[in-house]
């Protein structure tokens, strides 16, 4: 190419350029000395004036160069430093949800500097948490849950270890099996007691009671008395500042701390939470020190005393990797995993019950009929209760209590749906998106607990369009403790009392609006009305009481 006048350009020098085809860039080369010819005969400004578009161009080439190579999943837009942090609102479940429906259920984000995968799909869930479980199956070091769990001794937040492992076989078989946690039964069906006449009392006086505050009270009781061995009823114990602190450790647990995903902010997130962690952290240690007293009376073999004595076993064979801060760490575990989540629920279900008639009037009938006239469920009662295990099940499809489940890392490189995944990825699986999916779900806004008749859906983590509990190695071990708290306490208040809508107040009224937390929880309060039935389920005609009910309904991740 001749140039002696090229757009204007004048040169005082006529050289040729020699160019050549590279079909393997699908560019075009120039040669070197056609290039020192190019460079001699332009102005100065020249390369000022292309050196931006032209390096624009070279980085978006390399990267479209790069994700073919990688095969990484699809992945939004995102901003220097944030990454795609600003595209997340306080509900990440819900903003991830709707980025999925443009990028596909597997989507690469970039939170801060961390890579994250985000899975919105069944079939994604499967490979995830079936076929390459053992790649999935860790825990990112996050530092907030690692002041909570004494650098990671718990099993809920810890990495997969040999100690996680060593960890989950003493809880999974000590502490959470079926067999002991039929042990604590008397427990939960003394607390559900105390529950009912407490609300008939309110109603006999017509007097105001939240419900939600009740319910919450009511499961921290019965994991407290489980964990610890002792009733705070009576005692001096400060119980609001224990549901306080309960309430701190979870803001801890759930927050998204700056010194992961943006390095150099981490020290303001320590100084605004360390704080936090350090007064949830005293509970556990005066729990033991009072089991460690001598002469300490107990009516039973709390979770404590369980731990205590295999520290003192591992300890007598001189092979114990089993320390008192485990000990702690498990109790840890075993309030922020167990109190919201059943409480919550429970809460959830009222509030769609209340938003549904025809389930609340059959779910009634069905425990009223069973139950007949003695007065209370039992929990020999609950396991013939059909129907309202499939009103909990449908409550947990659209309210699961951990919308992402806990997030994982993943250990070694694998493929998902065909794109390359790489180690140290931080993955959430949005359960709360597939459980509301209409490619797994008809009508999935619905709230229809027959969805469940004859199904094979259960909390197992088997059918991957249903995780409420997770799946794999890190399926929540407390299961069963959590299943039958919830159903105990619910089929109690359907039995014993009937829940209707202020006047003039529809159930569109109802606020089911999320907020943020480390739990799907309730937004806002919204009135029901509590009757008060008689034990055998009537409603009595002399005289109708009604007591107003803040019935918080429902929440977020």
């Amino acid at each position: 190419m001749p140039l002696s006048q090229w757009h204007g350009i004048s040169s005082h020098r006529i050289c040729t350029i020699s160019m050549f085809y590279d079909p393997f860039f699908n560019t075009v080369i120039l040669d070197n000395k056609a290039l020192m010819a190019l460079i001699d005969a332009a102005p100065l400004w020249l390369p000022l004036i292309l050196l931006p578009p032209l390096l624009l161009l070279f980085m978006k080439k390399m990267k479209v160069v790069r994700q073919s190579e990688q095969l990484l999943p699809p992945s939004p837009p995102r901003l220097p430093i944030l990454g795609n942090l600003h595209q997340l609102s306080s509900l990440p479940h819900q903003s991830m949800c709707h980025l999925s429906k443009k990028y596909g259920p597997v989507m690469l984000l970039r939170l801060g500097q961390i890579p994250t995968l985000v899975i919105s799909s069944a079939e994604a869930a499967r490979e995830v948490l079936k076929v390459h479980d053992l790649a999935f199956c860790s825990r990112p070091l996050l530092s907030g849950t690692g002041r909570l769990t004494y650098n990671y001794l718990d099993i809920a937040f810890s990495p997969y270890t040999d100690h996680w492992r060593n960890m989950r076989k003493i809880v999974t078989l000590e502490l959470l099996s079926l067999k002991k946690v039929q042990s604590f039964r008397f427990i939960r069906e003394e607390e559900v007691r105390f529950l009912v006449n407490s609300l008939s009392e309110s109603s006999a006086l017509a007097a105001p009671v939240d419900l939600t505050q009740k319910v919450y009270a009511l499961v921290a009781n019965i994991t407290f008395r489980v964990a610890f061995g002792f009733d705070y009823r009576g005692t001096n114990f400060d119980r609001d500042r224990f549901h306080e602190v309960v309430h701190e450790t979870e803001a801890v647990a759930g927050s998204i701390s700056a010194d992961e995903y943006i390095p150099y902010l981490g020290w303001i997130v320590d100084w605004l939470t360390g704080h936090r962690a350090k007064d949830g952290k005293s509970f556990p240690r005066h729990a033991i020190d009072n089991h460690l007293q001598p002469g300490r009376k107990k009516c039973h073999d709390d979770m404590i005393d369980v731990l205590l004595a295999i520290e003192k076993e591992q300890t007598e064979v001189g092979a114990s990797q089993f320390t008192r801060d485990n000990i702690k760490a498990i109790l840890m575990n075993l309030f922020l995993a167990g109190v919201d989540t059943s409480s919550l629920t429970v809460n959830w279900a009222m509030a769609e019950l209340v938003r549904n008639p025809r389930v609340m009037k059959k779910v009634q009938d069905e425990v009223r009929k069973w139950v007949g006239k003695k007065g209370r469920v039992t929990e020999d009662d609950v396991h013939q209760l059909e129907y309202l295990r499939m009103v909990i099940k449908e409550t947990l499809r659209l309210h699961p209590p951990g919308p992402l489940l806990i997030p994982r890392e993943t250990m070694s490189h694998c493929k998902v749906s065909g794109y390359n995944i790489y180690p140290k990825t931080l993955v959430h699986v949005n359960v709360w998106a597939i459980g509301r999916d209409p490619r797994y779900w008809k009508d999935p806004e619905e709230f229809f607990p027959e969805r469940f008749l004859d199904s094979s859906y259960d909390f197992n983590g088997q059918s991957f369009e249903y995780l409420p509990f997770g799946s794999g190695r890190r399926i929540c071990p407390g299961i069963h403790m959590g299943s039958i708290t919830v159903e105990i306490i619910l089929s109690n208040l359907l039995y014993c009392f009937d829940w209707i809508l202020p006047n003039g107040l529809q159930k569109e009224d109802i606020n089911m609006e999320e907020k943020a937390g480390v739990s799907l929880a309730p937004c806002k309060k919204t009135p029901a009305h509590l009757m008060w039935t008689c034990g055998c389920g009537h409603a009595q005609e002399k005289p109708k009481r009604y007591c107003s009910i803040t019935a918080t309904v429902p929440g977020a991740f």
